[in-house]
């Protein structure tokens, strides 16, 4: 279980879900975050001594260049394996992979299709390993997105005394689970949108639940687009993801009535107070994407590049977001 001691900067042993980490341990490393990107020479020797490994079964250009920069950027070396081609476990057991790496390594970075190969490598080796991004969670980019609310909402995830509200519009997948717990863990009313057949896991549903009690929060799915009406955010994500070309077609007729468009933010803008929203953009709902995005598709261009888009907050908040987390993670008690 990952945790947050004052005595120490250490998280624990991995991030492999968000279900790991507590508000306050989520709160503490947006403090940190903050600190970061205000000051990205700050903690810069922090890693010094550190070796860390990016084992990437997938294709990428966010989460490799923030965790290669960010590595680098706290004073350790990152060094770069594409298993785009031999997936792990295929050469030899994923048991002996890992075992062999712990004796070179200081941390595990894995971006990898599935979960169970994931957690297989934190089972097996001594030292930390993070989940870059898995077919069940990221949770990387789900601390990044709520990173980038905090920035918006502060410490409270409230604006004028109103509870933060997030929808996401799409697919129920890894991005919309860990964007799930995080929303839920600090406080946030969370309404998933998906077509039918397409909702987020019953298990992460319930997980998120449970930390609706504590936090406030609330928790909706629905099927309808009319739920998304009077939000601070609405979120979506590509429809066909790696690995899902063969239901190409399927899925882009099924969400076809899902798009992200104009129309939409309109709906979600209703309600909302005039001061909160982008600069330039007051009283109008955040457009979130984790991108690569499909333009035309999950979302039309008008939505991506409106002033209250900020999806390259997003994508720029992944470097502090994670150098926070190797931060507590990695960094040696005097740093």
């Amino acid at each position: 279980m990952l945790r947050l001691a004052a005595a120490e900067r250490r998280l624990g042993r991995d991030l492999l879900t968000l279900m790991q980490l507590t508000s306050s341990c989520v709160r503490e490393l947006f403090a940190t975050a903050a600190s970061l990107k205000a000051n990205r020479r700050l903690h810069e020797r922090a890693l010094e001594g550190v070796n860390a490994v990016l084992i990437f079964e997938k294709a990428s250009l966010r989460t490799r260049i923030t965790f290669e920069t960010g590595v680098g950027m706290l004073g350790g070396k990152a060094i770069y394996m594409d298993h785009s081609v031999q997936r792990l476990g295929d050469r030899e057991a994923v048991k002996d992979y890992a075992k062999n790496l712990e004796r070179w390594m200081d941390c595990i970075i894995a971006r990898v299709y599935s979960q169970q190969i994931i957690e297989e490598l934190a089972f097996h080796t001594r030292v930390p390993v993070i989940n870059a991004l898995s077919d069940r969670f990221h949770p990387c980019q789900g601390l990044a997105d709520l990173f980038t609310l905090w920035e918006y909402a502060g410490a409270s995830m409230q604006h004028q005394g109103r509870r933060l509200r997030v929808a996401y519009v799409g697919d129920g997948n890894n991005v919309c689970h860990s964007l799930m717990h995080c929303a839920t863990m600090l406080g946030a009313d969370m309404t998933v949108v998906t077509p039918k057949g397409y909702e987020p896991e019953p298990t992460v549903v319930d997980e998120c639940r449970a930390f609706c009690a504590p936090s406030g929060a609330t928790l909706t799915v629905s099927n309808t687009l009319s739920a998304a009406e009077g939000h601070h955010a609405v979120y979506t994500d590509v429809w066909v993801s790696m690995g899902q070309a063969d239901t190409a077609g399927k899925r882009r007729h099924v969400f076809n009535d899902y798009q992200v468009d104009m129309d939409l933010m309109n709906l979600a803008s209703n309600g909302l107070a005039s001061s909160w929203g982008a600069p330039g953009a007051p009283g109008r709902a955040l457009f979130m994407h984790c991108l690569p995005a499909q333009r035309g598709v999950e979302v039309t261009d008008d939505v991506m590049d409106a002033p209250f888009s900020v999806v390259y907050d997003q994508a720029e908040n992944r470097l502090h977001a994670q150098n926070a987390l190797m931060y507590h993670i990695l960094a040696r008690p005097s740093a």
